[in-house]
């Protein structure tokens, strides 16, 4: 069985309320029961957190025992060096995922400080991105 983790940064606890134009109106919740179902054969843990310090963390605590990282670092992922640096430093692979697509949003989306380290970037399909990413594990 895969161990995967999805880890969400900063406002994606507001799923399914916040700008519903661009992030839907389905809360991460919902959309994580719906996924367990949907893979069975995969123990599929998530963590949030609007705090930069408390995703590395996390990233140390799973980068050298988990099968995958999905990452959606959101606004930290243009930002922030310190969880590039966390990537490159763990051993797990981590799948970075967005929701939107970054490029037709504002210019600063256009740059990651995650892309450098992830096996890969999925981006622009909405929660599905996620799924896209669980299977790229699988």
């Amino acid at each position: 069985m895969k161990k995967l983790i999805i880890i969400n940064g900063p406002n994606l606890n507001l799923l399914g309320k916040r700008e519903p134009n661009i992030y839907g109106s389905l809360s991460f919740t919902e959309f994580l029961d719906e996924v367990k179902e949907k893979y069975p054969e995969v123990h599929l843990e998530y963590f949030q957190s609007n705090i930069e310090g408390e995703l590395i963390d996390k990233l140390h605590d799973v980068g050298f025992s988990y099968d995958g990282v999905i990452l959606n670092a959101a606004a930290y992922t243009h930002t922030s060096v310190g969880i590039g640096d966390a990537i490159k430093g763990i051993e797990t692979p981590v799948v970075e995922v967005h929701i939107s697509n970054t490029f037709a949003r504002e210019e600063f989306r256009h740059q990651s400080f995650i892309s450098p380290n992830a096996k890969g970037v999925i981006l622009g399909f909405g929660l599905q991105s996620y799924e896209l990413a669980i299977q790229s594990f699988l």
